[in-house]
C-alpha cells in the first residue's frame, strides 16, 4: 500500500493512501455476501445468491460504494501503522476519489499529540504567596460551632431571628388545590437555613408564636411534577425556640472532646487552622506557578484536539446535571450564564487543561522522570480504598478498560508537577522564602488531634 504524509499543521497530518483494485474486489465480494443475506432474491436462499446476481439487483455503483466504505476502516488502520503515526483523536476521512486503474485514493486527517521544543525556564521561578495568620476570632467561631452541636432548644416569648427554630404547619396550594408534597405539620425549621422551599425563610422573618404568614413561592426541583409550580404558601408558627449554648469550661471540653482543658482545645484548633491555611496557600502556589509557566509557553493546540476535549467536558457536565434532574438550559439560567459565555469558558478550560498536560509531559521527558512499580502499587491501593473494591478488581478493571496507561501518564504528570514546585520558590511580598513543601511537624500533645471543626459540625448534623 502506497502512503504519503503531508504536514497540514503543527500537529496535524494529511495521510493519503490507495485502495487498489484487488482490495476493492475482495471488499465487493464481502459486501455482496452480506447483501445476499439481507435481500430477498427469487430463486436463492438467503446468503446463497452469487455476487453477479446481487450486483445486478443493487447496481454496480452501490456495490462499489459500500465496498469502499467496508474496506476503509481496516485500510486506514494499516496505513497509520505503515506511516508510523499515533493519532490522539479519531482519524477523519477528508476525501475519497477514483484514480486510474479502478483504484481509490483516500485522504485521512490525523491529529497528533502536541510536544514542546523549548520549555519555559522553571528552575528558581518565584511565586509570591501569603499565609494568613489565624485570628482569635476564628478560634472562637470554631468553638461556637462545636457548642452549637450540643446546644439545647428552649421556647422563647419573642419573634424569631436567623438561627432560631420555629415549630410550624405549612400548606401549599395551587389554584385552590393543596399540594401534599409541599405541605407539612409539626415541622421544626431553622430560620435562615434555606433548607426546604425558597421563600419560606422570607415569610418567617420576625415571626412570633401564633402568627400566620402567607405568600407566593415557586416550588424547586425535587417536588416531582410540581417543580416550577407557583403556589401560595401558608405558614402557622406554633412556637419559637432559641438555642441555648453550653458554657465553655474545662469540664465541658473534657466531656465533649478528647481534650482536658480549653487551652488544649484552642491550641489544637489553632494548629489545625494554621495547617489548613498553609494547605490552601500551597494550592494557590501550585495554581499560580502553573499559570505563570503557561503564560510563557509557546504552544499552538490543534483545533480537532480542542473540540474533542470540549465535547468530553460537556458530556461530563450533562451527566452530572442529569443526576440532579436538570438540563443544561436550566443550569445556565440558574447560574446566570449566556450560551456564548459558557462556550467561551469551556474553550478556555480546554486550552488550559491540554496545555498543562503537554507542559508536564515535556518537563517529565526533560528531567528523565519514570514510573516504577511502587508508583503503580500506591496508585492501585488508593483507587481500591476510594472505590471500596479489592486490588484484584481495580487492576482487572484498569486492564480491561485500557486505562492502565492513562493512570501511568497521570502519575508521571504528578511527578513532573511535584518537581516544578520543588524547583520554584515561594516567597512573601518582601521576597523572603516561605517553606510550603516541608511536612508538618507532629505536635507533641500525646497524639491528640481535633478534626476540622466545620467538617465535624457537618457530620454531626448528618448524624
Amino acid at each position: 500500500m502506497h502512503t504519503e504524509v503531508v504536514e497540514v499543521g503543527p500537529y496535524e497530518r494529511m495521510l493519503t493512501f490507495r485502495l487498489e483494485e484487488p482490495t476493492l474486489e475482495e471488499a465487493k465480494s464481502r459486501v455482496a455476501r452480506k447483501l445476499s443475506r439481507e435481500l430477498k432474491i427469487k430463486g436463492f436462499r438467503p446468503g446463497k445468491a452469487p455476487r453477479a446476481v446481487v450486483e445486478r439487483m443493487v447496481g454496480p455503483d452501490r456495490l462499489r460504494g459500500e465496498a469502499i466504505e467496508e474496506a476503509i476502516p481496516s485500510a486506514v488502520a494499516d496505513a497509520i501503522v505503515r506511516a508510523e503515526l499515533s493519532p490522539v483523536t479519531t482519524p477523519r476521512v477528508e476525501d475519497v476519489r477514483d484514480v486510474d486503474g479502478g483504484s481509490v485514493e483516500i485522504d485521512i486527517h490525523i491529529t497528533l499529540w502536541p510536544s514542546i521544543d523549548t520549555l519555559p525556564d522553571y528552575s528558581g521561578r518565584e511565586v509570591t504567596v501569603a499565609i494568613e495568620p489565624v485570628e482569635d476570632e476564628e478560634i472562637v467561631a470554631q468553638i461556637d460551632r462545636l457548642r452549637s452541636q450540643y446546644a439545647e432548644l428552649e421556647e422563647v416569648d419573642r419573634a424569631g431571628d436567623e438561627g432560631d427554630f420555629v415549630l410550624i404547619n405549612i400548606t401549599a396550594q395551587a389554584q385552590g388545590t393543596e399540594i401534599e408534597e409541599a405541605s407539612a405539620s409539626g415541622l421544626l425549621y431553622e430560620i435562615g437555613s434555606k433548607s426546604f422551599i425558597p421563600g419560606l425563610d422570607d415569610l418567617l422573618v420576625a415571626a412570633s408564636a401564633g402568627d400566620i404568614r402567607e405568600g407566593p413561592v415557586t416550588l424547586p426541583q425535587g417536588f416531582g411534577d410540581h417543580a416550577g409550580t407557583e403556589v401560595t404558601l401558608k405558614v402557622l408558627v406554633k412556637d419559637v425556640r432559641a438555642k441555648r449554648l453550653p458554657e465553655v469550661t474545662d469540664e465541658w471540653v473534657s466531656d465533649v472532646s478528647e481534650f482536658d482543658t480549653i487551652e488544649e482545645l484552642e491550641d489544637t484548633l489553632r494548629e489545625n487552622l494554621t495547617e489548613m491555611k498553609r494547605s490552601v496557600t500551597l494550592g494557590a502556589f501550585r495554581d499560580d506557578l502553573m499559570s505563570d509557566l503557561l503564560d510563557d509557553l509557546e504552544l499552538e493546540l490543534p483545533e480537532t484536539l480542542l473540540q474533542v476535549e470540549m465535547e468530553a467536558a460537556l458530556h461530563n457536565i450533562h451527566h452530572a446535571l442529569e443526576g440532579q434532574g436538570i438540563d443544561l438550559a436550566t443550569y445556565l439560567q440558574v447560574t446566570g450564564q449566556e450560551e456564548k459565555q459558557f462556550a467561551d469558558q469551556m474553550r478556555d478550560d480546554a486550552v488550559r487543561s491540554l496545555s498543562t498536560r503537554v507542559l508536564l509531559e515535556g518537563v517529565a521527558e526533560a528531567e528523565g522522570l519514570e514510573i516504577n512499580e511502587s508508583d503503580l502499587v500506591e496508585a492501585h491501593d488508593a483507587l481500591a480504598a476510594s472505590s471500596g473494591k479489592s486490588l484484584e478488581e481495580v487492576r482487572s478493571a484498569l486492564t480491561s478498560s485500557g486505562q492502565e496507561q492513562a493512570l501511568s501518564n497521570d502519575i508521571l504528570r504528578r511527578k513532573a508537577l511535584d518537581l516544578l514546585m520543588e524547583k520554584a520558590r515561594s516567597v512573601d511580598a518582601d521576597g523572603n522564602d516561605i517553606d510550603l513543601l516541608s511536612p508538618k511537624a507532629e505536635a507533641e500533645d500525646g497524639g491528640k488531634t481535633v478534626s476540622n471543626p466545620d467538617q465535624s459540625a457537618e457530620e454531626s448534623d448528618e448524624e
